[in-house]
């Protein structure tokens, strides 16, 4: 077989890694937890997604539409928003995945739109980066978002689910 044919495989092989829907459904697994446990108001669950030291920032919009970036002190005060008790439920789809990989790191980033209960409140990109730990279990270490709520894409199978 000529060299250029092994090479080509080879290289095809090494793209693929990211694209092995066994391994992604791994990486998807803390990222749709967090989202469960938001919706069900469950701070453990959404806990248990997450490595034990985390980053979180939000980008968006200033009053002069200049990017501000607005970085969260640890991950405690969001999981005291998800355990109190609220009138409405949180809701956050996502669409669009996209997961790279390299080793025991991961790279996840995917469209969403945020809801209380029915009503529409935002949307954007999370971004989340990943690490597999010594029990195999992929969590997450960083979390990134931009919020704003115009321009959204929201594909019609999920806006029906919140009319």
């Amino acid at each position: 077989m000529p060299k250029s044919i092994i090479v080509f495989f080879l290289f095809c092989s090494v793209q693929l890694a990211g694209q092995n829907p066994v391994f992604d459904k791994a990486i998807r697994e803390p990222i749709d937890r967090l989202f469960l446990g938001m919706t069900r108001g469950d701070s453990a669950m959404v806990r248990s997604a997450f490595t034990g030291q985390v980053t979180m920032a939000t980008i968006s919009k200033g009053m002069a539409g200049q990017p501000v970036i607005r970085y969260e002190n640890g991950i405690n005060d969001f999981l005291k928003a998800v355990g109190t008790p609220h009138s409405e439920t949180w809701n956050e789809p996502i669409w669009d995945l996209k997961i790279n990989v390299d080793d025991d790191f991961a790279q996840a980033w995917a469209s969403y739109a945020f809801y209380v209960g029915k009503q529409f409140s935002h949307c954007g990109v999370d971004a989340f980066h990943l690490v597999r730990g010594t029990d195999g279990q992929w969590r997450i270490f960083h979390l990134a978002d931009t919020r704003q709520k115009e321009g959204c894409n929201i594909p019609d199978d999920i806006k029906k689910r919140f009319k």
